[in-house]
């Protein structure tokens, strides 16, 4: 990455010419991201966080493109200096970025260097999602989760990868678990920090919560409780992006502090912060990630992959089965903390691995808990 001093000029202008909103006295982060925050979080952007720094931080990973049915396809690619590493893709979602990795990467590829074993190491290719940031923008319809991820199994043939483990959350956990369910002959072991659709939708009837052990019955009506919480009161993004996502990217294209906001809002609200997201995530980190949705220009592009799936033909049909071994690591403050005997009607469970702190961007939250999970699970596939 060389981002012309020119765009970085142009941003610092746009800063600096911000045209604040006002906010009703006596209320805070329920009617969203609050002013003075977002005042003191934008003069940090503007005149402490210092880009060229993080870019050279990035270039020290090697990077590539490929073109894939049609899409342009960023990847950091870094390999292990164990000559025995398995190759491991790690894809990430929305609102993050390939970045959201760098606290991982080393411990993963050097664990030798990091006080791990090398028999743990691994080879990682950290692609860009069609659509976001460096793989950004598509420039046809159609890229939901499923085309992704042939896409993704294809890329990772380009590279000579012809049996391989995957790793994800959000986004990056749907296109890990389709991978794994479409391609079990190449995929060793899927791992996922969240399992799209394994939590409560629907209020649990009483013959279904007899089923239960008193524990997982608390936790499904816990999980039935997020959900309609979640519906009633933070499903607003989603629900533009699904829906007007070419609307939506006006705003966010055109002012850097709405597209700060539009995800510094759920690097707050779905991690274990209580009053602001760097509680959870440092702030240079969290301003990286917007970065690389600001330069690209593709707060719109990325946004489409909630349309894209919305309005595919499969859309609300419930997933079908995977026979790939999984394994779950769940951190309390995702946004749906999955429960395992929803999770083992579809997919095949063979770790499951509950933490105590950690959220939805679990690489840059708790990448010691992520990193020693991975090994773990991986450390199982490699000796079977």
């Amino acid at each position: 990455m060389d981002i012309p001093q020119s765009d970085l000029d142009d941003l610092n202008e746009r800063l600096d010419r911000t045209r604040w909103p006002d906010q009703l006295p006596g209320t805070s982060w329920e009617y969203g991201v609050p002013l003075d925050y977002l005042r003191e979080l934008t003069h940090h952007w503007r005149h402490s966080y210092d880009w060229r720094a993080a870019e050279a931080r990035l270039n020290r990973w090697p990077q590539f493109g490929t073109v894939i049915d049609g899409a342009t396809v960023h990847l950091a690619h870094i390999r292990s200096p164990e000559p025995d590493a398995m190759p491991l893709l790690m894809t990430h979602g929305w609102p993050g970025s390939f970045a959201e990795f760098e606290a991982v990467a080393g411990p993963l590829t050097d664990p030798r260097a990091h006080g791990g074993d090398p028999a743990d190491a691994f080879h990682l290719v950290l692609p860009s999602l069609p659509g976001f940031g460096l793989s950004g923008p598509t420039r046809d319809t159609g890229w939901e989760y499923r085309r992704i991820a042939r896409a993704f199994a294809e890329l990772m043939a380009r590279l000579g990868y012809p049996r391989y483990g995957v790793q994800g959350g959000d986004w990056g956990a749907a296109v890990s678990r389709e991978l794994g369910r479409t391609h079990p002959d190449r995929v060793l072991g899927v791992h996922l920090n969240l399992l799209p659709g394994a939590h409560q939708t629907s209020a649990p009837t009483e013959a279904e919560l007899g089923a239960l052990s008193p524990a997982e019955r608390a936790r499904t009506l816990a999980s039935w409780a997020r959900h309609q919480e979640w519906t009633r009161e933070r499903q607003g993004y989603a629900d533009i992006q699904s829906t007007r996502p070419q609307t939506l990217a006006y705003g966010l294209t055109d002012s850097p502090v709405g597209q700060l906001a539009w995800i510094a809002e759920k690097f707050k609200e779905w991690t274990g912060a209580r009053e602001r997201p760097e509680e959870a995530v440092d702030r240079d980190q969290l301003l990286t990630n917007v970065m690389l949705y600001w330069l690209t220009g593709t707060a719109g592009s990325a946004a489409r992959v909630y349309y894209e799936r919305a309005h595919a033909e499969s859309a609300g049909r419930p997933f079908a089965p995977s026979a790939t071994p999984t394994a779950l690591a769940v951190f309390p403050y995702d946004n749906f903390v999955p429960l395992r005997h929803i999770a083992a009607r579809t997919d095949n469970i063979v770790r499951w691995t509950e933490y105590e702190r950690g959220g939805h961007f679990a690489a840059m939250e708790v990448p010691e808990l992520l990193v020693g999970d991975i090994r773990a699970f991986f450390r199982s596939l490699r000796a079977a």
